[in-house]
């Protein structure tokens, strides 16, 4: 089996409810954030590092979704095309999907947000309580999030091979992202947290003698209508 080539998909997704991917676990002050989101390591501009979508949990949940369509078991028991898209390491198949970082689109961010009047630079904190079912207690914490209307940019790069699977493999891909749009990323989903959308999908297929040319003379394939239609949405 040759690679023969490859096919890069990126595009944004928004959020449509507030995400919370979680970060430290450290202890908070009285008062202070009791679940904190994960962020890049802080630059010397900034306060705090900015929120992002580690690549590890988008291609987690695109995994166990996909894995859901065709009879979920276990990981080491992922059906056909489910292995060969993702990896297996009980039939020594390697993922034929690399999945970025997605990363916060911070000019957008301040544009559409007051970031002098937000508690805290690029989140936000909502309380909630937890109920104790036995004695009818509650138990409240603050939950922070990235808010519903932020953009993240991704990418991900597809393996393309001789054994005639890239279309087949490329529409399941794009039906998982439609099931994703149904379900949720992140955590708390089942509370209404990491509703996403999304937008300005494109694929684009490289061919291995395209990677012989210098990288100004690369041939790319636009294949986006192929798979995906991109909608306008106000």
């Amino acid at each position: 089996m040759k690679l023969t080539g490859k096919i890069i998909i990126s595009g944004n997704i928004e959020l449509i409810t507030g995400l919370h991917i979680g970060g430290s676990s450290s202890i908070s002050d009285i008062g202070g954030i009791d679940n904190n989101v994960i962020k890049s390591v802080p630059l010397k501009t900034d306060f705090e590092g900015i929120p992002y979508i580690p690549g590890s949990s988008l291609k987690g949940k695109l995994r166990t979704l996909l894995a859901k369509e065709y009879g979920f078991i276990s990981i080491d028991d992922d059906r056909e095309p489910v292995s060969t898209i993702f990896g297996s390491t009980k039939t020594n198949e390697i993922s034929r999907i690399i999945v970025s970082d997605a990363t916060l689109d911070t000019e957008a961010f301040k544009k559409i947000f007051n970031q002098s009047e937000m508690e805290f630079p690029w989140t936000e904190s909502k309380w909630e309580n937890r109920i104790d079912r036995k004695n009818s207690s509650a138990n409240p914490r603050q939950m922070e999030r990235v808010p519903a209307g932020a953009v993240f940019h991704f990418n991900m790069i597809y393996d393309v091979y001789d054994d005639n699977k890239e279309d087949v493999h490329m529409h399941e891909i794009a039906r998982t992202f439609h099931l994703l749009e149904d379900d949720y990323l992140g955590g708390s989903g089942t509370r209404g947290y990491g509703r996403i959308r999304f937008k300005d999908i494109s694929l684009k297929r490289r061919t291995i003698t395209g990677y012989y040319k210098p990288k100004e003379n690369r041939h790319e394939e636009d294949i986006t209508s192929d798979y995906w239609i991109n909608t306008i949405t106000k």
